[in-house]
């Protein structure tokens, strides 16, 4: 493994300023997508992008919460597996393309039916060996559920997840926090947006009567993400589709890297005593890192966390280089 303590660059070791400064200032161009869009079990569908050199190994990448295939962090990883012999795919979850899905249900954090879709289909669309999973925030949480709750497709040998909210309770409350404002706007007024384009093709199903007076998570889920996808609440929600009590439960080598100053992760989203009993997870701490943060500066525009992502993947002996990272 190379160097796998994170140092963050001069005047960066804010977590703040990590989470800020990608989402503002970073651009990854080099990537080319073909698009491709796939249609779902329930007959809806999914627009997934791919970025392919023909290797015989497969990158599914699974962005965050309002995230597309389109975001830096994204295109940063699959630069990164590129470069590192494997093809990849960004799927982009339910309204997350640009355009709306045709069903009222959308994306949360357990929809794992939707990942196992795209899992499928790329199995069957090219003849990989392998397939390793990258997921960041929520999508590092739908992935690591998808490994511990679910049975996952055996061609899947490897994952590395950052940033995730492996209690959804906990970090619900810490972004509902005063500090954390700027994220929690941000957020409901993209969902917002998401909101009204199904009210047009779905009227009388949903609305967004009183929405200015949704603050935080709990009432967005109350309202929106609960019923709509089968839930009693908020409450019941966040702890089913909490990825950490099924930590243990994972067969696959996989690595979780969550960074201590990380803005939207409190004490509990680090799950030191779920990754402890198992052998085939490793969880990574750096001191610094932001959420989904994690930069670097150097001549081939990647960042830290995409230079570790491929190292663990292209290991022979991944058990080994999570040992290697826990030292």
């Amino acid at each position: 493994m190379p160097e796998n303590i994170y140092t963050p660059p001069f005047l960066f070791g804010n977590g703040h300023i990590q989470t800020i400064f990608p989402v503002v200032f970073r651009k990854v161009d080099s990537v080319c997508y073909k698009r491709e869009r796939i249609t779902t079990f329930d007959n809806d569908f999914l627009d997934i992008d791919w970025s392919t050199n023909n290797n015989n190994r497969l990158a599914i990448v699974s962005h965050g919460l309002e995230g597309n295939s389109g975001r830096a962090y994204v295109k940063g990883m699959v630069k990164a597996v590129n470069n590192g012999g494997w093809d990849a795919l960004a799927w982009n979850y339910r309204s997350c393309s640009g355009e709306p899905n045709r069903l009222l249900r959308s994306y949360h954090n357990g929809v794992t039916d939707d990942l196992s879709w795209v899992i499928h289909h790329a199995k069957h669309r090219y003849p990989y060996k392998e397939i390793a999973l990258v997921g960041f925030s929520l999508g590092g949480n739908l992935t690591l559920l998808y490994l511990g709750r679910e049975t996952p497709d055996p061609i899947v040998k490897k994952a590395v997840v950052f940033s995730v909210p492996c209690d959804l309770k906990a970090s619900s409350k810490i972004l509902a926090k005063p500090v954390n404002k700027i994220y929690m706007k941000r957020f409901l007024v993209m969902l917002h947006q998401k909101i009204k384009a199904k009210m047009k093709i779905l009227p009388g199903l949903i609305d967004d009567n009183g929405y200015h007076k949704i603050k935080d998570f709990k009432a967005f889920d109350n309202r929106y993400t609960a019923p709509v996808h089968g839930f009693k609440n908020a409450y019941d929600y966040w702890e089913k589709c909490s990825c950490k009590p099924f930590i243990p439960d994972i067969t696959v080598p996989t690595l979780i890297i969550n960074a201590v100053n990380d803005p939207f992760l409190p004490e509990a989203c680090f799950p030191v005593k779920e990754a402890g009993s198992n052998k085939h997870v490793t969880l990574s701490m750096p001191e610094s890192g932001g959420h989904v943060g994690f930069v670097s500066f150097n001549k081939e525009n990647l960042y830290w966390s995409e230079k570790q992502a491929v190292t663990f993947l292209n290991s022979n002996d991944p058990s080994r280089a999570l040992k290697e990272h826990e030292g």
